[in-house]
């Protein structure tokens, strides 16, 4: 993969700005408003706007009303080596993801025969896949659940075909127990699962699975409709889901 360009002037004086911004909270013992904040470091208050809204979206800053203090985010900075939890560290992964291939990008863990998405990023396109977060989806109509289910030793595999009735979402979805065992092979074959169309009508998903200490905690996806799909987006797909999951894996 070429390395990426370097950051450019506009770039590197929005991080600066925001750098300041938190600095300039914390450095006070109150909540303050937008306009003094603008005022004191010199920033159009349009750039504030957006900048305020970005760092109490991911917790660094919290508002009430007007005014704006140093936010729950800050703590988890200082947390010690090991104290952040599986959702924190896939975070900005997925979320680099989702802007790589500006496609829906997701972490699942699996819960019971099902799978929960603990982390998701929406595409800003305006024809997009959407996830809902904690909600929960069987394990075989998702690419995430299926590359799971590729991890599964063969007797809890067993296990799961003898305990699941698995519904069938669109005309596309794989509910035998032949077919979805041949689906598996395939993935345990090419590290990947692909599905077309098997959870909602138009949309294609790519997972791969995330395996932490030689235990599968998880899979990384990406949904793409279909009118996107191509050989040329699978590839590039593929090759960022391992570079993430390898990157999480690392710890």
């Amino acid at each position: 993969m070429a390395a990426s360009d370097p950051a450019s002037p506009s770039q590197v004086k929005s991080a600066t700005r925001t750098l300041d911004i938190i600095e300039y909270v914390v450095a006070h013992d109150r909540p303050l408003v937008a306009q003094e904040i603008a005022v004191a470091l010199g920033i159009p208050v349009s750039s504030l706007s957006y900048l305020l809204g970005t760092l109490v979206d991911r917790g660094y800053l919290v508002r009430d009303g007007r005014r704006y203090s140093a936010g729950p985010g800050l703590q988890r900075l200082q947390a010690r080596p090991g104290g952040f939890s599986l959702a924190e560290r896939a975070a900005p992964l997925v979320r680099t993801l989702r802007v790589q291939l500006n496609e829906t990008s997701s972490f699942f863990v699996r819960s019971e025969w099902d799978v929960e998405a603990i982390v998701t990023e929406s595409s800003e396109q305006a024809l997009r896949y959407t996830i809902d977060m904690g909600a929960r989806r069987p394990m075989h109509a998702l690419a995430a659940g299926k590359a799971l289910l590729a991890r599964l030793p063969d007797e809890e595999l067993d296990r799961y075909f003898a305990e699941t009735e698995r519904e069938k979402f669109t005309p596309s979805t794989v509910t035998t127990e032949k077919a979805l065992r041949k689906d598996i092979a395939e993935v345990r074959r090419t590290g990947f699962a692909v599905t077309d169309e098997e959870y909602s009508l138009g949309i294609r998903g790519i997972g791969r699975v995330v395996t932490i200490g030689g235990e599968a905690v998880g899979s990384l996806s990406v949904g793409v409709p279909k009118a996107r799909f191509d050989e040329t987006m699978q590839r590039r797909a593929m090759d960022l889901l391992e570079r993430t999951a390898g990157l999480l894996e690392a710890g």
